[in-house]
């Protein structure tokens, strides 16, 4: 079996890059290929690098509010010579660790190259890649994978050069959604698709820095109503979500995804008006392909 082709640097809890194939046959059933594509809540982007790369598309938007994984996107595309010597020169230790933690922690305080890079050192070295979660091993290193275990430089470096090539087709916001749809979405071409993963409606508060209250998510969907690109939103499958967009096609589906332990979630897919859905038989198939 031939294994999958990782595009992003960061691990992320939830991450859709299994997800990458349904997203392409939302481009091919309503003929978006070459167009834009926006992601209000970037993460770890594994999606929107692919289509990048991939060429289904011209251009990405990655927007994440969390200031920590913004400068690393930042730092990414402005400064990617800088950040991958750092990643060179710096060892992968717990005294590292407790350092670059004390940066994430006063994020004010230090450059934006300082944080991007922090970030990265976190996602790498801690469970799941959750920021705000402990170090893999444990901080006495006592246990079966040492801090280090997905902290290959060589192909992270690599990864992150092929991002700063991209650079002119990579636009990066750190914006509330809400304003990101409002302001940045309506300059945008008629050919864009808006993809929308807001933090988890259930057990948001232990992934994310930053989770949506009940409100929050109301107002999501409120704002998307005013929307005339196509949009559409993937969230974890809880009565709550579906009652809210109850005015909108929905599907449900399964995704399998690791965030401290492996299992399968079902979650709900929620189409925009006028939105043609590829066969769900894509996603199966790409769940087969991922193992």
């Amino acid at each position: 079996m031939v294994g999958r082709t990782f595009y992003t640097p960061l691990r992320y809890p939830g991450g859709k890059g299994k997800f990458s194939r349904f997203i392409k046959g939302v481009f091919e059933a309503n003929n978006l290929q070459g167009g834009h594509y926006v992601e209000p809540y970037a993460g770890g982007a594994a999606v929107a690098l692919e289509l990048l790369f991939l060429e289904y598309v011209e251009h990405i938007h990655i927007n994440d509010f969390d200031p920590a994984v913004y400068s690393f996107w930042r730092a990414s595309i402005d400064h990617t010579n800088e950040l991958i010597q750092r990643i060179i020169d710096t060892e992968v230790s717990m005294e590292e660790w407790y350092r670059q933690k004390k940066v994430l922690q006063n994020v004010e305080e230090n450059s934006l190259i300082d944080v991007g890079f922090a970030t990265f050192f976190l996602n790498r070295t801690n469970r799941s890649g959750i920021l705000k979660a402990g170090v893999i091993g444990g901080k006495e290193q006592s246990g079966d994978y040492r801090l280090d275990a997905r902290f290959n430089k060589d192909d992270l470096c690599q990864r992150i050069e092929r991002i700063g090539s991209k650079a002119e087709q990579i636009s990066v916001y750190n914006l509330d959604a809400v304003e990101l749809i409002s302001d940045v979405l309506p300059s945008l071409p008629a050919r864009t698709l808006l993809y929308l993963d807001p933090p988890y409606y259930v057990k948001g508060s232990g992934l994310y820095r930053n989770y949506y209250e009940h409100e929050d998510h109301e107002h999501i969907c409120t704002t998307l109503q005013d929307v005339t690109h196509p949009w559409i939103v993937s969230y974890d499958n809880v009565p709550q979500i579906r009652e809210i967009y109850h005015q909108f096609e929905q599907d449900e589906y399964f995704l399998s995804y690791t965030a401290q332990a492996k299992k399968q979630g079902a979650e709900v897919m929620i189409y925009g008006p006028g939105v043609i859905k590829p066969s769900m038989e894509s996603l199966i198939k790409e769940r087969k392909l991922a193992g």
